[in-house]
């Protein structure tokens, strides 16, 4: 018999969505932002990328960025693993994509407070002129708190919905 403490054990399966949800939202920015629309790199407010030097140690950054992501994603998915294999953790669509949402939104705020406005060592569109710099990097931080919020709902919903 089980013990009703540990029957609904969420927590390993919300830790594993979240860290996959920081892998996967790093993916998103690096792959859409630094490859696909190359609106930034890494470095590219500190080195901007108009030399080939310049585009060549961005492009290292990067790399480090992506390898970053890369085992995020990969510390989740072992953690997701570990998670779904309990018997006291129940399986949920909703709690695991409510932590997604947390992580990547997680990874959009502190990205965007540290990298964007700390450190100014890019910002979401760096070519554009300084006040629609801010203008993107406020809406950087705004889809990161929406995303956090949205990822909480669906989490609190995917507790109510779990059977007792």
């Amino acid at each position: 018999m089980m013990n009703l403490k540990t029957k609904n054990n969420f927590k390993p399966l919300i830790t594993a969505g979240t860290i996959l949800g920081l892998g996967m939202g790093g993916f998103v920015d690096g792959i859409l932002f630094h490859q696909i629309l190359q609106l930034h790199s890494m470095l590219s407010n500190r080195l901007f990328p108009d030399t080939l030097i310049n585009v060549e140690i961005n492009m290292f950054w990067d790399g480090l960025f992506h390898a970053f992501t890369w085992i995020m994603t990969l510390i989740g998915l072992a953690l997701l693993w570990k998670a779904v294999r309990r018997v006291d953790v129940p399986k949920s669509t909703k709690i695991l994509v409510g932590s997604m949402l947390f992580g990547w939104g997680l990874f959009n705020l502190v990205e965007g407070i540290i990298d964007h406005q700390l450190l100014q060592v890019h910002h979401v569109v760096q070519r554009a002129a300084q006040p629609a710099q801010l203008y993107w990097d406020l809406l950087f931080l705004a889809a990161g708190i929406v995303l956090i919020v949205l990822g909480r709902v669906l989490i609190q919903s995917g507790r109510k919905a779990a059977p007792l």
